[in-house]
């Protein structure tokens, strides 16, 4: 699939993996349109690649169709990286050994795996009514999971479940939307150089990159963008989740 000339909808493309991608993307010659909330960095870092900005929940149906007209009125949509998604932890016992609000975890898991659903299902409706390249290809949807939906640790049972639901779905979607032309792909990245983890101690940083097998680093939001370029790029890609880790397996906690 060729990425010059068309259009990509990269949602949270206001920062960190998002932001990355939207960036490739667009310099890869896609005319990219960016889906973050109202109050993110999004009109900045569509104006800085000369794309759009569209605000929006990835939970709101409306505002992602929206979105997607949006994007497909510019160009053929025939790329699409969801990457929007939070990762608040929470145990399933406070310290006074409660329950803890069963609204956190229902949050968590509406916003990485149901509007990760919404953005796919909306998308998909308008690259299906595309006209297909000589391959017959339509387009490539990429989602994203976590190496938590493998080895989550304590604290992130919303986190884990709603990522690993994201990995579940990726082969089913696929196999749907192969009559269409459309392949799916997911990425599981681990220990990622993101706006979450620039926020602790340099300390802490180097820590947690000395885990990963090799290299020993946290990995770069650039490595996300190019490996969901490449699967872009490579017509074979479908169906699968590929871990982007460093060969790392996370401890319990």
């Amino acid at each position: 699939m060729q990425i010059a000339g068309v259009s990509a909808l990269v949602t949270g493309g206001a920062s960190g993996l998002g932001a990355a991608t939207a960036r490739r993307l667009a310099a890869d010659g896609a005319r990219v349109t960016i889906l973050d909330l109202p109050g993110s960095a999004g009109r900045e870092v569509a104006a800085e690649i000369g794309g759009a900005f569209a605000p929006g929940d990835v939970t709101d149906p409306d505002g992602v169709a929206e979105a997607v007209r949006s994007a497909a009125a510019t160009a053929p949509l025939r790329i699409v990286v969801a990457c929007a998604g939070i990762a608040p932890p929470a145990k399933v016992l406070d310290r006074a050994g409660e329950p803890t609000a069963l609204a956190d975890f229902e949050r968590t898991v509406r916003v990485n795996l149901v509007g990760t659903y919404n953005v796919v299902a909306h998308a998909a409706s308008v690259i299906a009514r595309t006209d297909p390249d000589e391959s017959g290809a339509r387009g490539v949807i990429v989602t994203t999971a976590s190496v938590a939906a493998f080895d989550g640790q304590i604290g992130q049972p919303a986190y884990a479940a709603s990522k690993g639901a994201v990995h579940a779905m990726t082969l089913p979607i696929a196999r749907e939307l192969a009559r269409s032309g459309i392949r799916v792909c997911t990425i599981a990245p681990g220990i990622m150089r993101t706006p979450m983890m620039a926020g602790l101690p340099d300390a802490a940083q180097r820590s947690l990159g000395e885990q990963v097998p090799f290299p020993r680093r946290l990995g770069a939001p650039e490595e996300f963008a190019a490996l969901a370029a490449h699967i872009v790029d490579n017509d074979y890609l479908n169906g699968e989740t590929i871990r982007l880790d460093g060969a790392i397996r996370m401890a319990p906690r």
